[in-house]
């Protein structure tokens, strides 16, 4: 389907481009959000007698997001989830969480406003674009950990997930006896068992 922009795209193109794309996206999404026209003769003369109106509101919008930007742009936000002993979480982070935490911040923002490239599904610290405005979009840094206390550790660099496998890996090396034969579980209980046994017969 052929449309007219009614503001800048991303990947598509800027106001007043007539570009073609599918018509699911156009129905879908364009259209209805009031992002798009139709390309036909009666639309491309409204958007041209528009034309004016349309490019100043945009003006004025980019301008409040601009201004708005300061109060979002590289804010961290703290998410605590459960997770595997892998790291991975039990579930995955969502464009709502970000955006409640981004609030509770007093970011105001909405979740439309999210751009996650991919679902967060790990522990970990992690940077995401938010679009305030089709022309104006600022990056703010996602922690997502088990506690307030890892989520410290992550800010400051730590990775959390090659620490504790360091620990359990010492621990592991401990429990056992070095010494010990491959396979050996005998222990001093079964030893005094066996003799028991002799003495008795």
């Amino acid at each position: 389907m052929d449309i007219i922009l009614l503001e800048r795209v991303e990947k598509l193109g800027n106001i007043g481009d007539v570009v073609s794309v599918k018509d699911g996206f156009a129905r879908n999404y364009l259209l209805p959000n009031k992002k798009a026209l139709r390309a036909n003769e009666a639309n491309k003369k409204v958007f041209e007698a528009n034309r004016a109106k349309i490019e100043a509101d945009n003006a004025e919008k980019r301008t409040a997001a601009q201004a708005h930007s300061s109060n979002v742009e590289g804010k961290q936000v703290v998410l605590i989830r459960a997770s595997s002993n892998s790291g991975q979480l039990y579930g995955s982070v969502s464009v709502r969480d970000i955006a409640e935490a981004l609030n509770a911040e007093g970011a105001e923002v909405g979740k439309q406003m999210i751009v996650l490239e991919r679902p967060i599904k790990t522990l970990g610290v992690f940077d995401v674009r938010v679009t305030l405005h089709p022309e104006v979009t600022v990056t703010v840094q996602v922690n997502v950990a088990r506690s307030t206390d890892e989520a410290e550790l992550q800010a400051q660099g730590v990775d959390v997930m090659a620490e504790m496998f360091e620990a359990d890996t010492t621990g592991f090396t401990e429990a056992y006896d070095p010494n010990a034969e491959p396979g050996e579980i005998v222990t001093e209980d079964a030893d005094e068992g066996v003799e028991d046994s002799e003495e008795q017969a």
